[in-house]
């Protein structure tokens, strides 16, 4: 029987304003390089202002990998809140204009938060710098979980950056049991090593109860096991999910499943932006495991999608991945 969606997700709701910066700005401005970092609404006012030309894009880490996904013809949705508000309005137009279903009407309600929004600056060396106000994204509850579209997905895919809340974990554990009630898969990027920090306890319940499969990189797989060596981290992932996967900065991807063992080496590529890359290895890694293919397959789909984000500015795909696929010989 045919699913109505073959992924969904379920992640924060937050439009991307991206431009270019150099070091002595990002000092200048105290902004922290190379990471994620939450701001306040003042903050991120401030920071908004001292852009210059600015592109401003629907984003979010999940639904950057739905992009990816829609670009590769799958049909997606997306569980997530924005405020009734103009950037609200505009991030529900572009993930439906990208082929994504939003499963969430913006939120009308005056009382509550603005739509989110992260301020990325792109260092000449590729480095996003990201600030981001959560706003009302990070209010996703379990009541925000449609069970019958979940149930009616194949595979459901969770933003590990929703853990920062009760909420979120309700809503995971909500959406997670839908989805395997009526069939389907689930699974989690781990999203960063300091959420990972944060809320280790958590994620070890619902990696080794909930999830078929895990996608993190070196570091948040340490972080998760608090191991000194990433071959014991992932001796502790593969014996709690039946499915790991692990990036590792232009090394090579390791996945792990019921005791195969496929390393996939990276070709170095120097970035535009890195913007996107995790994101975009999840899209194609995640559209090899939704039709079936092996794991040296889906590990190389990740990387060839992961490779094309990262050669321009933006978190997804300008280009035809399935031509790249073909190119590769994967499809």
């Amino acid at each position: 029987m045919t699913k109505r969606f073959q992924v969904v997700g379920i992640g924060n709701a937050i439009v991307d304003v991206l431009t270019h910066a150099d070091d002595s700005f990002l000092d200048h401005m105290g902004i922290r390089k190379g990471i994620m970092q939450l701001v306040e609404r003042q903050r991120a006012e401030s920071l908004y202002g001292a852009m210059k030309d600015r592109v401003q894009v629907a984003g979010g880490s999940v639904a950057n990998t739905l992009a990816g996904l829609g670009n590769l013809g799958l049909a997606t949705g997306f569980i997530g809140r924005v405020r009734d508000d103009a950037l609200g309005r505009f991030y529900a137009s572009e993930l439906e204009e990208g082929g994504t279903r939003f499963l969430n009407p913006p939120v009308a309600d005056q009382n509550d938060l603005p739509t989110s929004r992260s301020m990325i600056f792109v260092t000449p060396d590729g480095e996003r710098s990201m600030n981001t106000y959560l706003g009302i994204s990070s209010e996703v509850s379990g009541a925000d979980v449609p069970e019958d579209a979940v149930a009616d997905s194949e595979i459901l895919f969770l933003e590990g950056y929703l853990y920062d809340k009760d909420k979120g974990k309700a809503a995971f554990q909500t959406a997670a049991r839908a989805c395997r009630k009526g069939g389907g898969k689930a699974g989690i990027a781990l999203s960063d090593p300091f959420c990972v920090d944060r809320h280790r306890a958590d994620f070890r319940t619902l990696v080794r109860g909930e999830l078929d499969f895990v996608i993190g990189n070196q570091s948040e797989w340490l972080s998760l096991y608090q191991a000194n060596t990433l071959e014991e981290a992932l001796i502790h992932a593969a014996a709690d999910c039946p499915l790991v996967v692990c990036t590792r900065s232009g090394e090579s991807v390791v996945l792990v499943r019921e005791g195969e063992r496929v390393e996939v080496p990276v070709e170095m590529v120097t970035p535009v932006d890195a913007t996107g890359a995790g994101d975009q290895f999840a899209a194609g890694f995640l559209y090899g495991y939704a039709t079936g293919r092996g794991l040296e397959t889906c590990g190389r789909m990740g990387c060839v999608a992961a490779a094309e984000v990262i050669s321009h500015l933006g978190a997804r795909p300008v280009a035809d991945l399935k031509q790249l696929f073909r190119a590769e010989g994967l499809i």
